[in-house]
């Protein structure tokens, strides 16, 4: 796991080693084991090394191909490296080192673009071509690894991080009211977007051709593209059991210890029952407990998993005293405002794990894939629930102040909307016309969103769907591509690299995912049973209590913070001249007085403010009004 950035001039300008380099260094966090940036006539690439496969320094990067044609680097980790090693070697190629970086490059030499649908692992890659003085640029199919670019007439800049970007001198950023909007919906951007208009994400599944003559972009992944599959039951727990062993029995390929982060769910069970089985040595395990938990975590549980599988398990305490400073750090690491409190229990606990392991597995992507979320079920009893809507309707001009029945309210007109993306999206966001979102912008940013839609990502997902995809399937083949990746996979991304520490996700094998968006949906979540297949798949494997019983789990307390230890910091950060530039300030109060007397509950809507406003105040704007026009 690392950190690249780069530069490709289009106009023969020589490359800046010193501005490359201070770029470069600003990823020290992703790899403080070894930096070093490389320039050429017109491009320049750098690279920040967290060593975790060959730790020798011939596995450094920048790594050029013996001929001098092609040079690479690389975030991420290929778990199929050998077996693509074999047939290379197969082919006559030769090998100096045991990493998969060399592996992938050679594979490039070999097969060109092509390789990437090769690849079983997350990535960010790019490679100069010298010969064609080309660069390809390229993600992996489910964005598990972030890759930013920028580009205008005479340059492309792309990193990790866009800290990394923002760097170079003399470059014009202006805030993306289209992003702006998504974030008042749902926490964070969607699609490429970035909080800045002239900074995109490369999308997942894709790589960039560059050159002075060329800029294009190519899809090398379609998700519509899944062969289709018919698998009776039995077929399909037998063939699971066997891709998920074999997906986990991958992830724990590395020359550093690994550890999984048992919480004591199915996800993180699964993962220990099979990584303990494969993994060379005691296998660690770390369960986490937290002064803001209420009392209420699965630790109890996630003993019981590591007794049974006899790992070196710890369990961590893990205290939110120093709220502030976290928050500073995360917006730091996300360089844009990000929402998702739950990247505050994740970044706390890689802080505490530094020096004991630098790979850790998690379960993020087992309920986008098996069926975790209680709305696959909801869809498949749509009628009803439509009824029920109709039976409520008279009731929505009411302004109720109870967190629950304001939860129905949004429900409801959420199952109620005729058009399925529309439908999936108010069913994946907490916001809804009753809570009106956009009240927390003033006028003048009222105006700037005005035209833009928070709905947009997902009506271009479902423009792309057969039209034969059943709703439930649609709804799978959307979570993949909307919040796992915009959401979860960017909290987990940049709250644990923040830390040096490296996280991967077996749930997202790319074998075992394509199996699994090739099955009948229905057969995910049979009879109304969440992960139903998974369960069948660990029946008898992990504990009955865990598979069978009710997830406790905990929520982030952000609405409890907000009137406490965080009320202070939240009226600091609001009342600058910045942030009063684009929140409405007065009503901002008012729902926050509100909130903090019990009289209405606008947790998140007021979390997203907060959010906002630390990284306005961050990025020291004296007029964001200029900004947004």
């Amino acid at each position: 796991m690392c950190g690249i950035t780069g530069w490709y001039s289009f106009n023969d300008n020589n490359i800046n080693y010193d501005i490359l380099k201070k770029m470069n260094d600003s990823l020290y966090h992703r790899g403080p084991n070894y930096g070093e940036v490389k320039t050429y006539k017109s491009v320049g690439l750098g690279h920040r090394r967290l060593s975790i496969i060959d730790l020798s320094s011939n596995a450094n990067q920048p790594m050029t191909t013996n001929d001098k044609n092609y040079t690479i680097i690389y975030n991420g980790e290929i778990y199929n490296f050998v077996d693509i090693k074999n047939k290379l070697r197969a082919i006559g190629f030769r090998f100096s080192t045991n990493s998969d970086t060399e592996v992938v490059l050679k594979a490039f030499e070999a097969y060109g673009e092509s390789c990437f649908k090769m690849f079983n692992g997350m990535f960010a890659i790019a490679i100069y071509d010298a010969k064609k003085d080309k660069l390809i640029i390229s993600r992996d199919q489910y964005g598990i690894k972030p890759l930013y670019f920028y580009k205008d007439s005479d340059k492309l800049l792309f990193a990790s991080e866009i800290k990394a970007i923002k760097l170079f001198p003399n470059i014009n950023l202006t805030l993306n009211n289209q992003s702006l909007s998504e974030f008042i919906w749902y926490g964070n951007s969607l699609g490429n977007r970035t909080i800045y208009k002239e900074i995109l994400q490369i999308e997942p599944g894709t790589y960039l051709s560059v050159s002075k003559k060329d800029f294009t972009s190519t899809k090398y992944f379609d998700i519509n593209k899944t062969p289709q599959l018919k698998k009776t039951e039995k077929e399909a727990t037998n063939e699971i059991k066997v891709l998920l062993e074999d997906a986990i029995k991958r992830h724990l390929v590395s020359d550093v210890q690994v550890g999984v982060l048992l919480s004591g769910g199915i996800d993180s069970s699964a993962i220990t029952a099979f990584a303990s089985k494969h993994y060379k040595g005691k296998l660690n395990t770390y369960s986490i407990a937290f002064d803001f938990e209420k009392g209420v975590n699965e630790l109890a549980l996630a003993r019981k998993v590591a007794e049974k599988f006899k790992t070196n398990h710890h369990e961590i305490k893990i205290t939110g005293s120093d709220l502030v400073n976290v928050l500073e750090k995360l917006a730091e690491s996300h360089d844009q405002p990000f929402a998702d409190a739950a990247n505050i229990p994740l970044y706390l606990i890689t802080g505490k794990l530094n020096n004991e392991v630098k790979v850790l597995l998690q379960g993020d992507g087992g309920d986008e894939f098996f069926g975790g979320y209680s709305r696959y079920n909801t869809l498949s009893k749509l009628n009803k629930w439509k009824i029920l809507a109709k039976f409520f309707k008279p009731f929505n001009f009411i302004k109720f102040n109870s967190t629950k029945i304001l939860r129905l309210q949004r429900f409801l007109e959420a199952i109620s909307t005729k058009e399925p993306y529309l439908r999936n999206a108010l069913l994946l966001t907490m916001e809804s016309k009753f809570s009106n979102p956009s009240q927390v912008l003033n006028e003048n940013f009222k105006q700037n969103i005005e035209n833009c839609d928070p709905f947009l990502d997902y009506k271009e997902k479902y423009k792309s769907y057969n039209t034969d995809l059943s709703d439930t399937q649609s709804l799978f083949y959307t979570d993949t591509q909307i919040i796992l990746k915009n959401t979860f996979l960017e909290k987990v991304d940049k709250s644990t690299m923040a830390n040096s520490i490296e996280v991967r996700v077996p749930f997202l094998d790319k074998d075992l995912t394509t199996y699994l968006l090739g099955l009948d949906s229905q057969l995910k979540i049979k009879n109304g049973v969440q992960k139903y297949l998974l369960k069948k798949v660990l029946d008898g494997i992990i504990p009955d209590e865990i598979l069978y019983g009710k997830k406790k789990g905990f929520g982030v307390p952000y609405g409890y913070w907000l009137k406490t230890s965080l009320k202070e910091y939240f009226l600091e950060q609001i009342n600058t001249e910045s942030v009063k530039n684009i929140i409405d300030y007065r009503n901002v109060i008012k729902m926050f007085e509100k909130h903090v007397n019990n009289k209405n509950n606008y947790d998140f809507l007021l979390w997203k403010v907060l959010m906002l406003a630390i990284w306005i105040n961050k990025n020291n704007y004296t007029s964001f009004k200029a900004l947004g026009r």
